[in-house]
């Protein structure tokens, strides 16, 4: 009777701390990055994540009580990651576009920032298929910015050129494998032309535009049918943007422009 008695109440014991720790996993928050596109993800010298969407990230959840994660993966694999349930957001400059939106769902849009073209001063170049015909251009793998080259200048004789990390586009770029490189603004002036390494390089030309292909704006990315966690996610992203939190973080980062999305 004793031996049986021990026995429920080990069993008793067993169910109150798995029922404990799924109570706490409804609390925890697994965002997955690409942590090598800075001033939006990177690691710090000392292996820590920071920049823009990290901090925005952890707001998000303290808006929201609950516990945040990261988990790495590379950018093209987020979304496949996401529908494997290996976390349960993606919180990485993923922009909305009509494409992602037949596979994922998204929270509302939480900021916009341009995209542009990176090449040598005095090369000319400018973000048009006339004028990088036959010139080599470097694109994040599985970005807006690789299926906005190949839609609009692959066709017309660039070699478009992917790579999983943004970091080896800029080396290749330094190098003279590649002409030029299409990235969101802030990123490309933050982690390259703010080096020594982006000297002799600017900006070319004008903000590309294309809203089918490079989307509304940047928004957590989830999986189709998690409606409730999409609802408490809008709720403290609303509640974020109110605070004035999103300026701040631009302000931080971006220097004086706001990327709030209004």
């Amino acid at each position: 009777m004793i031996r049986l008695r021990h026995r429920v109440a080990a069993a008793l014991l067993l169910t109150c701390s798995f029922l404990g720790t799924v109570a706490y996993a409804e609390d925890v928050l697994r965002y997955g990055i690409e942590a090598s596109y800075p001033p939006f993800e990177s690691k710090s010298a000392n292996g820590e994540l920071q920049g823009f969407d990290i901090d925005l990230g952890k707001a998000v959840c303290a808006a929201a009580k609950m516990s945040c994660s990261w988990i790495e993966t590379s950018f093209d694999g987020l979304i496949p990651a996401l529908q494997g349930r290996k976390f349960d957001a993606i919180n990485s400059a993923m922009n909305v576009t009509e494409k992602r939106e037949q596979t994922i769902d998204f929270t509302t849009v939480i900021y916009r920032v341009p995209s542009q073209l990176i090449a040598r001063v005095g090369s000319g170049l400018q973000p048009t298929a006339a004028s990088l015909k036959g010139k080599s251009v470097g694109v994040l793998q599985g970005s807006i910015h690789e299926n906005f080259a190949r839609a609009h200048w692959a066709t017309a004789g660039v070699n478009v050129v992917t790579y999983q990390d943004q970091n080896q586009v800029f080396n290749d770029l330094t190098s003279g494998r590649l002409d030029a490189t299409l990235v969101l603004s802030p990123s490309g002036q933050s982690a390259f032309l703010s080096t020594p390494e982006g000297k002799g390089f600017t900006f070319a030309g004008v903000p590309v535009q294309d809203e089918k292909i490079l989307g509304r704006g940047v928004a957590f990315g989830l999986r189709q049918g998690d409606g409730a966690l999409k609802e408490k996610l809008n709720a403290a992203i609303k509640q974020v943007k109110a605070e004035g939190t999103i300026e701040k973080l631009s302000k931080k980062y971006f220097g004086d422009i706001d990327v709030t999305a209004k």
